[in-house]
């Protein structure tokens, strides 16, 4: 049973500050990213990758959406190292402004007819700033819900950071389809696409607002206490060393999560607007109706994983994301409305789960001195896979295959890989996070 101390847990007011700054954090950083790659599944390659073959100009915009996924692990390192070493309050505030500069310039750079070949170049430069940013953002911010909050309810605390990446992508999506259906298409083209990028400025005021108030974690600051009397080494190099089972723990549990999201959001736009050929409008709708159950669901992931722990948790749900792929993706050639968002609602709504049942997992993987570090590169890394290649396989695979199922079927092997890294990994719910690696952790 956990023992985690009970004299760091904070006031009930102070800890529901920290969960809202966590959240708003998580949700502006991940409407910047995923405003990026919904206006390159729609738009993008109108504007900076012109061709004569539509499917070809949407996998080159998919190709720069995939290079921010690249660059996320570098970030996870990079800002995990300032995490495990300046602290996690200050590093998330740091990232904030980054991913909100990097957005705000995208909506600034001119179309490839006005500067040609510079335009997809800086594009391509600003996106992989975004992944940086974004890299950082997740670690600190569920690390800082979990390092505060009670080992009893830890899973269900940290899981309401990650309701920022749906609720981010709900927001994205929810501004396009409102520009999609108040502009006409050649406006939207020429200058509409801008206006949600420009928005990102007001939304980082107000997440550093939000962010000032917060406090350190106390398990960071008891960490760092016992670091100053040792000999200093940066925590990439300790995590490299003495914890890369873990990091490949947790990227592979990560894998089957982040290919199930991204195939029933950015993949699934793509494929309903080319070739079922619905309305940008009603395809964006579907995703944002879809993204209100996935919110939900996140933390009611959290509970079930609290209550039954996150390996069983996330391997059930794992195996009904498999089976709903395979049955439910088929279904929306027929492009009714009420199909397709019955699909995307499932779809999203099994992934929130998955996301709520594991989010403490990465936290309880790492000591404290190297939580940030470890933590981030294990989950980042596994972006790369399960997050860029997820729609521009989709999208690749359509070209040759004009069906889902093929999409499915690599689904489902990315699951497979969430379910070896849980049986692999064993129960994780009853560590102490002042604790782990300084003495064998409880497993289940």
């Amino acid at each position: 049973m956990s023992t985690d101390t009970p004299t760091s847990a904070p006031s009930r007011g102070r800890f529901a500050r920290i969960v809202a700054a966590s959240v708003a954090g998580t949700t502006i950083e991940f409407y910047d990213f995923f405003l990026y790659g919904t206006a390159a599944a729609l738009v993008f390659d109108k504007v900076f990758f012109p061709s004569t073959n539509p499917l070809n100009g949407v996998l080159l915009a998919l190709v720069t959406y995939a290079v921010g996924f690249l660059a996320r692990p570098l970030g996870g390192v990079l800002f995990g190292h300032l995490g495990d070493r300046v602290g996690r309050r200050r590093t998330l505030s740091l990232s904030l402004v980054v991913m909100g500069g990097a957005t705000v310039a995208i909506g600034l750079i001119p179309s490839y007819a006005a500067i040609g070949v510079a335009a997809p170049i800086l594009l391509t430069a600003l996106r992989l700033v975004q992944g940086l940013a974004l890299g950082g953002e997740w670690g600190g911010a569920v690390l800082l819900v979990a390092e505060h909050g009670s080992a009893a309810r830890r899973g269900f605390w940290s899981s309401w950071p990650q309701t920022g990446g749906p609720l981010g992508n709900m927001l994205a999506t929810g501004v396009l389809a409102l520009l999609g259906l108040g502009v006409a298409d050649d406006e939207f083209v020429a200058w509409g696409w801008r206006i949600p990028f420009l928005l990102s400025a007001v939304l980082v005021v107000i997440g550093i607002w939000l962010r000032h108030a917060v406090e350190e974690s106390p398990v960071f600051l008891a960490a760092r206490e016992s670091a100053e009397r040792e000999p200093a080494r940066p925590p990439i190099a300790t995590v490299l060393r003495h914890h890369r089972k873990q990091v490949l723990i947790a990227a592979l549990a990560n894998v089957g999560e982040k290919a199930t999201y991204y195939t029933f959001s950015i993949f699934l736009i793509s494929y309903l607007t080319r070739i079922v050929e619905l309305p940008k409008g009603t395809a964006l709708s579907a995703i944002t109706i879809a993204s209100v159950f996935q919110v939900v669901a996140i933390p009611g992931g959290g509970l079930l994983a609290d209550r039954f722990g996150r390996r069983w948790c996330t391997i059930a749900v794992s195996v009904l994301v498999a089976v709903w792929a395979l049955v439910g993706l088929p279904l929306v050639d027929g492009g009714r409305f009420g199909v397709v968002t019955a699909v995307v609602v499932v779809g999203l709504t099994l992934h929130g789960l998955m996301t709520g049942a594991q989010s403490a997992f990465f936290a309880e993987l790492f000591p404290s001195e190297v939580r940030y570090t470890g933590a981030s590169l294990g989950y980042q890394a596994a972006t790369v896979v399960g997050g860029s290649l997820a729609p521009i396989i989709g999208v690749a695979l359509l070209q040759r295959f004009p069906s889902t199922v093929p999409v499915a079927l690599f689904l489902c092997a990315m699951i497979a890989c969430t379910v070896v890294a849980f049986l692999w990994a064993g129960e994780t719910s009853r560590r102490d996070l002042h604790d782990i690696g300084r003495r064998a952790p409880a497993r289940g």
